[in-house]
C-alpha cells in the first residue's frame, strides 16, 4: 500500500517512518508537517493509506479529511482517546493512541491491507454473474449474487437487501447458505449475513455496508477475522 504520514511532531513521523521500513505491506512515500502541503500532494498522486495525526495547527485531521474529493483509507494516530467515535464516524480503519507500538502498527496495516484487497476484488463481468432464484410469497425473483448487500432476520422472516430493493422471503438463517453461496457470504450475527464483497469498514462491533451498520456478534467475531485474515 502506497501511504503517507501527517504529524506536526517531527518524533512522531520519525516513529511512524521506522515502522514502515520493517513492514513490507506499506510504502511511505510521504510525510508531512504541514497539513496544507499533504493536501496539495493528495490532490497530485494516488494514495491507499493516511496515517493522520488529529491534533494540528490550522486545520485538524478529521477536518482535513473532509476537504478531500477521493479518500484514502486512514489510520488516526493522536494522544488524545476522546475522539475514538468521532474518527469512526468518517470510517477510519483504525485509532492507534501515542506512542504507537510497533504491534498495534501491525494489527492497524493488516486490518488496512485486508479491507484494500476487499475493496480491490474484481467484480465478475454482467453476463458472467451467477444468479439465484429467490421466492416471496407468490412470486419468484431471479436475483445477481452481486446485487445482494447482506440478510437481515426478523421473527420468522428474513429481509434480503439488494441494491436496489428488498426482498423478505420466509426462511431460517439455519437453511440460508442452501439458498446464497456460502463462499460470498458470512454470518456475522445471529441476525445477519453479509456479502463479504460488499464489506467498506469493519470495526470491533459493527461493519459497514455502504451507509448501513451491521452489528458483529460476539460468537462470531472469530470467525469473521479469521475468513478475512484479520489479525
Amino acid at each position: 500500500m502506497n501511504c503517507i504520514a501527517i504529524d506536526d511532531e517531527p518524533k512522531a513521523l520519525e516513529v511512524i517512518e521506522r515502522y514502515c521500513q520493517k513492514s513490507d505491506l506499506v510504502n511511505l512515500k510521504a510525510t508531512f508537517r504541514e497539513p496544507v502541503k499533504a493536501i496539495e500532494f493528495l490532490n497530485r498522486e494516488k494514495i491507499d493509506l493516511i496515517f493522520l495525526d488529529i491534533n494540528m495547527p490550522d486545520i485538524s485531521g478529521m477536518q482535513l479529511i473532509q476537504t478531500l474529493a477521493e479518500k484514502p483509507l486512514v489510520i488516526f494516530t493522536t494522544a488524545y482517546s476522546n475522539y475514538a467515535v468521532e474518527s469512526y464516524s468518517l470510517n477510519a480503519i483504525d485509532y492507534l493512541l501515542k506512542p504507537i507500538t510497533f504491534e498495534r502498527f501491525l494489527a492497524a496495516i493488516n486490518k488496512a491491507s485486508n479491507l484494500l484487497s476487499l475493496q480491490n476484488k474484481p467484480l465478475p463481468k454482467e453476463d458472467e454473474a451467477e444468479s439465484i432464484f429467490i421466492k416471496s410469497g407468490p412470486y419468484t425473483y431471479q436475483v445477481r449474487v452481486g446485487d445482494i448487500l447482506y440478510l437481515e432476520k426478523d421473527g420468522n422472516y428474513i429481509t434480503v437487501h439488494l441494491k436496489d430493493k428488498q426482498i423478505l422471503i420466509r426462511e431460517n438463517m439455519g437453511d440460508i447458505f442452501d439458498l446464497i453461496p456460502a463462499a460470498d457470504f458470512i454470518r456475522v450475527h445471529k441476525s445477519y449475513v453479509v456479502a463479504i464483497r460488499n464489506i467498506t469498514m469493519i470495526e470491533t462491533h459493527q461493519l459497514a455496508i455502504g451507509q448501513a451498520k451491521i452489528p458483529i456478534g460476539s460468537t462470531y467475531r472469530e470467525s469473521l477475522k479469521s475468513r478475512l485474515g484479520i489479525a
